[in-house]
This record gives C-alpha cells, sequence and structure tokens, in this order.
C-alpha cells in the first residue's frame, strides 16, 4: 500500500495584521504565474491551485502534469486525511494501492542549486541559506560553496510546510508514480524523503476543508477535475497572480514575521499566497 511514512488576506491578517491593513496589495507585489506550470484542481469543496516548481523536482511536475493532461485525476478521491498532516489522492482503486500504467519516477528528494538559481535567501538556520523558489520554500548549503564544488552547484531540498505537495510512495524510494499528498501542515520529518514539487497559492482553506479519516470512510471528497492552467481555455481561463518573493512588500513581510517569531522563525512562518480572478 502506497502510504507515507511518515490565501494569502486570511493568514497575513492574522499573522501580520498592520502589512495585512495594505489592501490592495501595490502591483509590484505580484508576478504572474507560469500557466504551463500551475495545476488547477477543481474539488467537490472549491478550487486548488499548486504552482509546480520543476527546478525541485522535474520528473514529478512532468508525471503530474502529463496525468492531468489525460484527465486521469478527473473523479479520484481524497481517501486517507489526516487532519494535523496531509490529503492524500491521485489513485484510481481510492485506496492507495493503485497507480498509473506509467512507470514509477525516481524519488527527487534533493537537487542541485545552480548559482544563478532563482532562490531568493531570505534566512541561515544553522549554516544554511533558507528561501523560496516560487512559493516553494527550500533549504539548500550556502552559496558560497558553491566554489568549492566541481559542478559549482550546491545541494538543495524543498522543506513541507503547509501547502507544499508531494509524491506519495511505498517504502522503496523510487516508487513514486501518481499519487500525491497536500499539506494540512508542516512536517519537516519528511524533507528529503519525499518529492516536493510545488505549493498551494490558492485553496489552503479548501485542502482543510476535506473530510478526514485513515482512511477516509466512504470517501466523498474528489477532485473533480485537474488541469494545467496553461489548457484551460482563454475565455474561462482564471488570472493567476502569486506574490513575489523578490519583492519589497514580500522583504518587509518576512522582516514583520521574523520579528513576531523571534528565535522559533522558519520558513514556514510566511505563505506565499496567490489570487485568481
Amino acid at each position: 500500500m502506497k502510504r507515507l511514512v511518515l490565501s494569502l488576506a486570511a493568514l497575513l491578517a492574522a499573522a501580520t495584521p498592520a502589512l495585512a491593513a495594505e489592501k490592495p496589495l501595490p502591483a509590484a507585489a505580484w508576478r504572474n504565474a507560469d500557466a504551463e506550470n500551475t495545476l488547477v484542481i477543481d474539488t467537490n469543496q472549491g478550487r486548488i491551485i499548486v504552482e509546480l516548481v520543476p527546478e525541485a523536482a522535474p520528473d514529478s511536475v512532468a508525471r503530474v502534469k502529463q496525468l492531468a493532461r489525460t484527465h486521469f485525476y478527473d473523479g479520484l478521491t481524497f481517501f486517507r486525511v489526516i487532519d494535523d498532516f496531509m490529503d492524500q489522492t491521485g489513485d484510481p482503486r481510492n485506496n492507495g494501492q493503485g497507480g498509473s500504467v506509467l512507470p514509477n519516477v525516481k524519488g527527487e528528494f534533493t537537487f542541485k542549486l545552480a548559482p544563478n538559481s532563482s532562490l531568493t535567501v531570505v534566512d541561515h538556520p544553522q549554516g544554511q541559506d533558507a528561501g523560496f523558489i516560487g512559493a516553494l520554500p527550500v533549504l539548500a548549503q550556502p552559496a558560497a560553496m558553491a566554489a568549492l564544488m566541481v559542478d559549482g552547484r550546491v545541494t538543495a531540498y524543498p522543506t513541507f510546510c503547509q501547502g507544499v505537495i508531494g509524491m506519495a510512495r511505498a517504502e522503496d524510494p523510487d516508487t513514486a508514480n501518481s499519487q500525491f499528498f497536500l499539506m494540512r501542515q508542516p512536517r519537516s520529518s519528511l524533507d528529503q524523503h519525499y518529492a516536493a514539487f510545488g505549493r498551494v497559492i490558492v485553496g489552503e482553506d479548501v485542502v482543510r476543508l476535506i473530510k478526514t479519516g485513515e482512511p477516509v470512510p466512504d470517501p466523498q471528497d474528489r477532485m473533480t477535475r485537474v488541469q494545467v492552467l496553461a489548457d484551460i481555455p482563454e475565455g474561462v481561463r482564471p488570472t493567476v497572480k502569486v506574490v513575489d518573493a523578490k519583492s519589497a512588500y514580500f522583504k518587509a513581510l518576512v522582516a514583520r514575521t521574523r520579528a513576531e517569531e523571534g528565535e522559533g522563525f522558519s520558513l514556514c512562518d510566511i505563505d506565499v499566497a496567490g489570487q485568481a480572478k
């Protein structure tokens, strides 16, 4: 059985009231989502939009997009949902034992970070660089170490904060196939053991509305339709924007949150949220 071994206005208002009052956000605070790497998951509870990050896990991103484009995910249930953990789905058997007819995907638990990477560093916990690639929280070896590496690249890995999407697998690390999970709460114990390949930017509240159960008894919550944003016809395609981690607004958000959290500050205290219109 495939098991796990183990939107910003509301969240921002709770964590950073002074910055939240600055609404609407300035235009410079936003960037346009990459339609080719944005996944739109419509569920019976509402819409979830995920920003995919191929830099972190290219094969996982490619697999989920491939399956979405064949309508593989449409109608599949959330069959295993743990309240303070995650929502698991993507199994045609709806019980955690199935997958697609495609070959398994090898584990993508770490990746190499080029010196010109899009990582925006916001902190340096325990000698690491901590920041964001798009909306995805990432920890990496210090950039200064790149000069010591044969390929000029340091090792990095996503950290499983709330909203992060990861590939489910069996005990064998190379058994990811079609199943994935959406984090309801942070769980750093998954770091470097599961492939994280994106993060929810719209609909984190929907993730938490899914009925819980391990397994869910008679699961009714399901993905009604899963699409790559670029494939949605222009007339009905939502315009999706994401808070830009390189913007002055985001830097101010990080500074205030760090001040409020003190020594306990971590990347998971920051939600890089989006909007869809």
